[in-house]
């Protein structure tokens, strides 16, 4: 299988290519604002969707949208294409899915609250440990007693229904304080207001949906518009990071393929790890060690290396590194990092270069034969095939009409779930509380208790045998003397009508 062309070397004028067999190995965009990281991206979007390879990545500024149409193909990207070699390069737009989690600009992507889990949730709703704890308990109480939580609606329910019932689901399952659903309530009030109410429901995304290739074997790129979605990282981040859950606990084993069986480029990475507990950090480092042998391939992209943990870092076999400016101290010390990460090519100072690379060149080593990296190459990239820039909303609609899932996505379904089955029962209890007593139930004004049918055969056989009313009041232990008072009543009656003795 061709490889992917990264561009061409400026000091040993060789290509720079990423092997295919090798895509599953992950990788790292790094970058300076403005030194080509976008592009970068772009040319590695195409590069993966023309060997049949489905990505995923987002739009974090609007432009990546550009993958959909054709580029204008200037004088100058054909001369550039031309030097670096580039074969049969024409403008051309890839096949892509539009997707948005407000429902805007692509197919409205949902899932529900019980995929996305109390752990992942927790952290969108930025709940301290002991709230955290709480929503444990919530989605434990919802699993117990059968109740579906799909959307917000069906969370607030239980949420309520803890409130109503905390002393006896404290005594169950541990301790839980008003405070703390007020929290949680309140939190999901901010995320409703932030726009994360219609993530929430169904028809939830189908991971075959984000993983085709269309009908000439070119895999579908998924673009997330994330312009907004950005703007609220922990929702930005959490979602990319259940998807990419998603992926790891449902794709099969495959081990290493020829090809990718999906390419998943985050962009903002640091989002993914700011302010992340312990915890969900090691569930990433988990994730991104063993989905490779799910034929899942994650490249990160960010503006320094030491965005990205040192255990996942060390994870990346794939590194292009556009400039660093070392400008703070803080610039210096990634610069230092940076270069201390590539393997040493004697032909290059590394340190130096990194601050002097210009716009669309960078510094890159990839895995080669038997997955050793290779000496690390001053590259100018390739130019992407596609447009570098945004997208008209015309050319965006076109786009969607001819949408591979059709409007499977853009109408939202309510199926019966915690909140529906709750407030049935509520008005089911209130209906019964409102219905009149039935005939015979109750006391009559005055106090007299009035005749109840069946006169006194009924009388005896309720005392003998119990009646509905009553079946539930006389105990196993108290059924003897029943029968001995019956027994004298019906003696002394018995008596009276067939001229017994009188004592």
């Amino acid at each position: 299988m061709d490889p992917i062309l990264l561009g061409k070397g400026l000091t040993d004028d060789i290509p720079v290519v990423l092997l295919p067999r090798y895509g599953n190995r992950h990788g790292l965009v790094a970058g300076a604002t403005g030194t080509g990281k976008t592009v970068t991206l772009m040319t590695l979007a195409e590069g993966f969707s023309r060997i049949g390879v489905p990505v995923f990545l987002a739009d974090v500024k609007g432009d990546v949208a550009g993958l959909a149409v054709p580029g204008e193909g200037g004088e100058k990207l054909l001369q550039r294409a031309a030097e670096i070699g580039v074969a049969d390069y024409a403008p051309g737009a890839s096949p892509v899915l539009f997707w948005d989690l407000y429902g805007k600009l692509g197919h409205p992507v949902r899932t529900t609250v019980s995929e996305m889990g109390p752990t992942l949730l927790g952290r969108v709703l930025e709940l301290n440990d002991t709230q955290s704890g709480v929503l444990d308990i919530v989605f434990k109480l919802a699993d117990d007693r059968g109740l579906l939580l799909l959307d917000l609606d069906d969370l607030r329910a239980l949420l309520n229904l803890v409130a109503e019932e905390r002393k006896a689901v404290s005594a169950e399952y541990g301790l839980v304080s008003s405070q703390s659903v007020a929290a949680i309530q309140r939190a999901l009030l901010r995320l409703s207001q932030d726009g994360g109410e219609g993530f929430f429901g169904e028809p939830a995304l189908e991971l075959a949906d984000i993983m085709r290739v269309n009908h000439d074997g070119r895999g579908v790129i998924g673009i997330l518009a994330a312009d907004q979605l950005v703007l609220k990282p922990r929702l930005y981040a959490t979602f990319l990071l259940w998807l990419l859950s998603e992926l790891f606990e449902n794709l099969p084993e495959v081990g290493d393929l020829e090809k990718p069986k999906l390419a998943f480029i985050f962009d903002e990475a640091h989002l993914l790890f700011d302010d992340a507990p312990p915890a969900l950090q090691k569930r990433i480092e988990q994730v991104v060690r063993l989905i490779r042998s799910k034929g899942v391939g994650v490249y990160f992209c960010s503006q320094f290396p030491d965005d990205v943990p040192d255990n996942v870092l060390g994870q990346l076999g794939n590194r292009v590194q556009h400039a660093l400016r070392a400008y703070t101290p803080r610039d210096q010390k990634a610069v230092k990092t940076a270069a201390e990460t590539f393997v040493p090519n004697p032909k290059l100072d590394v340190t130096a270069i990194l601050s002097q690379l210009g716009t669309g060149e960078a510094l890159v080593s990839t895995l080669q034969d038997k997955g050793v990296p290779s000496p690390v190459q001053q590259t100018r990239i390739a130019p992407p095939r596609c447009r570098m820039g945004a997208i008209t909303e015309a050319e965006r609609a076109q786009v969607r009409a001819g949408s591979p899932v059709g409007t499977r996505y853009d109408r939202p379904l309510n199926r019966e779930s915690a909140s529906e089955l709750l407030a049935a029962r509520a008005q089911a209890a209130a209906d019964n509380a409102q219905a009149p007593p039935a005939r015979g139930a109750g006391k009559a004004s005055g106090g007299a208790q009035p005749q109840q049918e069946g006169g006194f055969g009924k009388a005896v056989n309720d005392v003998l045998f119990g009646s509905g009313r009553r079946q539930g009041v006389i105990e196993a232990s108290s059924k003897q003397a029943a029968r001995t008072i019956t027994n004298e009543i019906v003696r002394g009656i018995l008596g009276g009508l067939f001229g017994g003795k009188k004592r």
